[in-house]
């Protein structure tokens, strides 16, 4: 059976997004909650990676990692303004439907 995708919401994400992530029974870890906010971009993609977390993101710095082809286990970004807390939820868990971790590997995807 194939792994389910499990989030990291960077530091910049709001915390009731990972709330709805969990009530829906979606694993999201916040860079709040891991005691890493502040750090580079680099560490928290590597952290992420370690974990097997896919890093969710407004950060335009992790595209520009993505294509220096650094690996990772998935990155889910847009621009912050885009989406309403509703309707970035509803495109993590549609993703969490229809990928699973290993399709996520060094995979980005624009939500």
């Amino acid at each position: 059976m194939a792994e389910s995708v499990r989030f990291y919401l960077d530091q910049h994400i709001h915390g009731a997004l990972a709330q709805g992530l969990r009530q829906r029974g979606v694993h999201a870890l916040t860079a709040h909650e891991a005691g890493r906010c502040g750090l580079p971009d680099p560490e928290q993609l590597a952290f992420a990676s370690e974990e097997a977390l896919v890093l969710v993101t407004f950060d335009v710095d992790y595209l520009a990692l993505h294509r220096s082809g650094l690996p990772h286990a998935g990155i889910a970004w847009c621009e912050a303004t885009k989406h309403s807390i509703g309707e970035l939820l509803r495109r993590l868990l549609l993703l969490h439907e229809i990928m699973d971790a290993e399709d996520m590997r060094n995979h980005l995807e624009y939500l």
